[in-house]
């Protein structure tokens, strides 16, 4: 059975309710990419979802347990939650740079990709930071160093460069819009296969005996608006994209 281990995907909101002169607050929780885990478990596939809050906790403890896993799909969350556990802020203890075992566990052999959101790639004020972590060199774009989210609320249109390629699943060329993307820069060597408003929306590449790939928007709303999501092709795609990048 294929193996993918989801990091990422989770939230918290805590709100101030203000009337007039009292106020309350409330706090929610939110687990997203039910839909990709649904898309890739219709496929044979076995997800282990590790929400953000959980990484520290959670995350395989070396490369041997990493490498039980044919996929790692990041989305949603930043360099930070993998390098600044409690003991290493709290207590300035030693640690194993987890992002560099990713990056080892792909020159072994295994597959990584990065989803989009507002803390993938720089993320939002730059503070995803992944462009001076270890996986920057390793993923099949370029990573930026500024806030690098570009927001299209009137719709950003797709274009396929290589509708035939497996990692896109026979989807075809015809894709919903999406309201985003994190900008990125195509890496030299690297196969782009589509496009949102001329920047890389899916590139992949082959990286010592691994793979990587990158998906620049979002798996979950709210960058992949309901048309995008109820598209026919939303399984197929990341079925396709998962497998490809999972060698």
């Amino acid at each position: 059975m294929k193996k993918a281990l989801l990091l990422g995907e989770s939230w918290m909101t805590h709100m101030i309710h203000q009337k007039g002169f009292d106020s309350f607050t409330t706090t929610e929780y939110v687990e997203g990419g039910q839909e990709f885990r649904a898309a890739l478990e219709s496929d044979g596939w076995e997800v282990t979802h590790l929400p953000s809050h959980t990484i520290e906790s959670r995350f395989p403890a070396d490369l041997t347990a990493l490498l039980e896993y044919d996929l790692v799909v990041i989305s949603d969350v930043g360099a930070n939650t993998f390098l600044l556990t409690r003991a290493v802020f709290g207590r300035s203890a030693s640690e194993p740079n987890r992002l560099e075992l990713i990056r080892e566990y792909v020159e072994r052999g295994g597959g990584l990709l990065m989803v989009g959101g507002y803390l993938s790639f720089s993320g939002v004020d730059a503070k995803a930071n992944y462009a001076n972590s270890p996986l920057n060199d390793i993923l099949p774009v370029e990573t930026l160093l500024t806030d690098d989210r570009s927001e299209h609320p009137e719709g950003a249109v797709i274009v396929v460069r290589d509708a035939a390629h497996a990692a896109l699943g026979g989807v075809g060329d015809e894709w919903p819009q999406l309201l985003g993307y994190n900008r990125t820069k195509p890496r030299e060597g690297a196969i782009l296969l589509a496009e949102v408003n001329g920047d890389p929306l899916i590139a992949v590449r082959e990286y010592g005996r691994g793979r990587t790939g990158v998906f620049t928007s979002d798996m979950s709303p709210h960058w992949a608006p309901p048309p995008f999501m109820e598209w026919a092709g939303y399984a197929p795609l990341w079925r396709g994209l998962s497998t490809w990048v999972a060698g």
